[in-house]
């Protein structure tokens, strides 16, 4: 990138021409969006019974952010991807376990067209060319689950302070997002959603800052603490029954 920058919504841009590349190009943007909308998206709504609220709290986003949300199923990126707006998902890149998804070329290439996806180390420290810092300092926003794995029962794992530390460090939002049922639709372990469509649920809340101050352990248990809230509020009309809250 060239030198000269300025800051601009907890952000650092070029001075001149930006950084083009694979995640801020228009015309894989718009490759993405004909994958998600016109395939995905259509597929994971046919496969279950999707429940979107709280698009309302997206209405004020702008620039860089970072959505932290649990994570259960294989089903959990699709469903943020096709229930956010188009602005918001034009450049949104997934943490993906490089591990899994970036040593085998196919499943490159496959999560990097549906999903602008970044490299994300769970097993070893390994300097990549891409760093989530990186894109979130283009106004690239990103999707991270901060448990790193999948639960298998559906209740949350300890959450990394990755993501609360990135956007205290970039002055970026976080936008909590809460899964509902993607662990009975689609379990892990299995590679096909259960048949019979079973209800899912994407609930957004809204954007949260670090405080003055605040710790990335503090800013952490915060998000997690909401997004077991939204968890808890709305899965009894969402799955028909309520999910019990872990607790703090």
């Amino acid at each position: 990138m060239t030198t000269g920058t300025h800051r601009s919504a907890g952000s650092v841009r070029s001075a001149t021409a930006p950084l083009r590349d694979r995640f801020t190009s228009k015309t894989q943007a718009a490759a993405r969006f004909l994958a998600q909308r016109g395939l995905l998206k259509p597929l994971v709504w046919y496969l279950t019974r999707v429940t979107v609220a709280g698009r309302e709290q997206l209405k004020d986003i702008r620039g860089g952010f970072i959505v932290v949300a649990n994570h259960g199923s294989h089903l959990d990126t699709p469903l943020i991807f096709g229930a956010l707006p188009r602005r918001l998902a034009r450049y949104l890149a997934a943490g993906a376990a490089a591990d899994y998804f970036f040593d085998v070329w196919w499943r490159r290439g496959l999560t990097a067209l549906f999903f602008n996806a970044f490299p994300v180390e769970r097993t070893r420290k390994v300097p990549r060319s891409i760093s989530a810092k990186s894109l979130l300092q283009r106004d690239i926003p990103l999707l991270v689950f901060p448990e790193g794995t999948r639960s298998r029962d559906g209740e949350f794992g300890r959450f990394n302070p990755g993501a609360a530390a990135l956007a205290t460090s970039c002055s970026v939002p976080c936008l909590p997002v809460a899964l509902i049922g993607v662990h009975i639709a689609h379990p892990r372990g299995t590679n096909w959603p259960k048949r019979g469509r079973h209800p899912v649920g994407v609930i957004f809340g809204a954007p949260m800052r670090a405080g003055v101050g605040e710790s990335a352990a503090d800013f952490t248990e915060r998000l997690r603490l909401e997004i077991l809230r939204l968890r808890d509020a709305n899965s009894a009309r969402i799955l028909g029954h309520a999910t019990s809250s872990e607790g703090a």
